[in-house]
């Protein structure tokens, strides 16, 4: 696409995971700053559209529709395909290297469509116009963040490019003003200052102690007077009204409660975020809010760069990171079991103070 006529109307397919799509961002900005006149307009997993509907580069958010009723989701899934015919994209790029975007890429009928080749199946040379080979990748031209680097190098094989790898999320008004309903209905104030905490993972062996957590909140709570907000998914949410419950009072439990944009929205409003290695520490780094993220088995050098505004607690364990699902893929990590929380509350401490948004109780 470096030579030609300009593509008018874009489609960038990621169905990836929710860290996936916030990392990616910074391709998102990328196609609008190569095409500046061009409409791009981006395809994720259903659910995940409400964190991308500020986002000033993009023209449209779809989704794709996943259902437990089959019946259901071929239905929408057909609309969609009719939707994406109708579209007329000059150029499909899929992120991923999975059959559904490639199904859907191919049945939007892009005169030009991408994806990475790599060792994909012999069947996706017939549907897309070009595939990447491993070979002709190169060091992404601005690797500020190592999540974003992947997409970042792909593109730039048709010539498109940024000058900022840094995944950014915005945060409309409406949604922020949600936020501010939500915190009054939870009994604080509208411009309240707290604390977030995502305790959780889909993979157990990347959590830490819950009763853990608890002794780091109630510190937060002494020291500094900031109630801490336990955030997560909708069946994450009895274990977090447990944890909330286990806190000193102030602590309360909103998981459950937000769309994955209104999440964004209040990790925006948060002092520090907490957490493990999920995507709550993405999308909080995405809106600029200062983290302390916990690595175990895997290795933050794939996801994230530490710096004074986003600190990483891995253990001093010899192994640490492993790649292992827990120690010897038991799904039990003792690296994690066997970290003391004061390792988490000194980089909580610096965090905090270096942030200059808090005041240590009785200080001054």
């Amino acid at each position: 696409m470096t030579t030609g006529t300009p593509p008018r109307d874009i489609l960038v397919i990621q169905l990836g995971d929710i860290g996936d799509v916030v990392v990616a961002t910074a391709t998102f900005r990328a196609f609008r700053e190569t095409y500046p006149d061009a409409r791009v307009s981006l395809l994720v997993r259903r659910g995940y559209g409400s964190l991308l509907q500020g986002d000033p580069h993009l023209s449209e958010v779809l989704e794709v529709t996943k259902s437990r009723s089959k019946l259901l989701e071929a239905f929408e899934n057909f609309r969609l395909a009719g939707r994406l015919r109708r579209a007329r994209y000059d150029l499909v790029f899929d992120l991923r290297t999975g059959d559904r975007g490639a199904i859907l890429a191919f049945l939007a009928r892009a005169p030009a469509k991408v994806a990475f080749g790599g060792d994909c199946a012999f069947w996706r040379r017939y549907v897309f116009t070009r595939l990447i080979r491993q070979d002709e990748l190169t060091v992404a031209p601005h690797p500020a963040h190592p999540g974003a680097d992947q997409s970042l190098r792909l593109v730039a094989c048709i010539g498109v490019g940024t000058t900022d790898s840094r995944p950014k999320l915005y945060v409309p008004e409406e949604t922020a003003g949600n936020i501010r309903r939500m915190l009054v209905a939870q009994g604080l104030p509208a411009d309240a200052r707290f604390v977030t905490v995502n305790p959780f993972s889909r993979w157990k062996y990347k959590e830490w102690g819950y009763g853990k957590w608890v002794e780091v909140l109630d510190w937060i709570r002494d020291r500094y007077g900031l109630p801490a907000l336990v955030v997560g998914a909708k069946e994450e949410a009895e274990e977090a009204n447990r944890i909330a419950g286990r806190c000193k009072p102030g602590a309360r439990s909103v998981a459950g409660k937000t769309t994955l944009g209104e999440l964004a929205a209040l990790l925006s409003r948060s002092a520090l975020h907490l957490g493990v290695d999920s995507a709550a520490p993405h999308i909080a780094n995405a809106v600029g809010t200062p983290t302390v993220t916990i690595f175990g088995p895997s290795d933050w050098r794939a996801w994230t760069i530490p710096d004074a505004t986003h600190r990483v607690v891995c253990p001093d364990d010899p192994c640490v990171p492993c790649h292992k699902k827990g120690c010897d893929h038991s799904e039990v990590s003792l690296c994690l079991d066997n970290m003391e929380p004061g390792k988490v509350l000194r980089e909580v401490e610096e965090a905090l103070e270096a942030s200059g948004a808090v005041q240590v109780r009785g200080r001054g």
